[in-house]
């Protein structure tokens, strides 16, 4: 593999191609867990790990063993398997090493395993015939893609606790015209580079 396109794969899988705004993977957790920073960055932190280690798990499963044992059929029950086998090990150790995060994210810990962003990482992978170098480039970049819009989110939505949002817009509408605004700046990174 060579570096410069794993590199290339990494930063557009942060920015132009962000799992979250290009693709609207992982929209119900990014709208329901971004109310405060601390919450937003537990909650990527673990996305992010979750996704880089299943992404290259998942891969190795379905090249060394699905592929050449004609299974490929299974790819989703085992995508989701080794998912959520990871995320019960991350809320395990959330849950000993930092209880506040652990009651902060309340349901949507268990949820990750059902974040259809994580899935469609590993998706995207054989899809876009990754090779093994560009996999873990992809699985870390969507990660932290997901983890920036979210932290971004959060940070907005901390601000506009201190303004005076017009009454028909407060609640789920300025949510929405804060996400849709993310979209379009991260959608101006469309012209730096593109992987498909």
């Amino acid at each position: 593999m060579d570096i410069t396109s794993g590199l290339k794969i990494f930063i557009a899988s942060i920015f132009t191609n962000n799992i979250l705004f290009a693709s609207f993977l992982g929209m119900c957790s990014f709208l329901v867990c971004s109310n405060r920073i601390s919450t937003a960055l537990g909650l990527g932190s673990a996305v992010t790990f979750v996704m880089f280690f299943t992404t290259i798990i998942n891969y190795l499963i379905y090249y060394y063993i699905l592929v050449p044992l004609g299974l490929e059929f299974l790819s989703f029950i085992i995508f989701i398997a080794v998912i959520a086998a990871f995320v019960q090990f991350v809320e395990m150790f959330v849950e000993r090493f930092s209880p506040d995060l652990y009651y902060a994210l309340g349901i949507f810990l268990p949820l990750i395993t059902v974040n259809c962003a994580i899935l469609g990482a590993s998706l995207f992978m054989v899809i876009r015939e990754y090779s093994f170098g560009e996999t873990i480039f992809f699985g870390l970049g969507s990660g932290l893609g997901w983890a920036l819009a979210i932290t971004l989110m959060a940070g907005l939505r901390e601000k506009t606790g201190y303004t005076n949002v017009p009454r028909p817009l407060r609640g789920t509408g300025i949510v929405m015209l804060i996400a849709g605004i993310i979209a379009m700046t991260f959608m101006g990174f469309a012209g730096m580079m593109s992987v498909q």
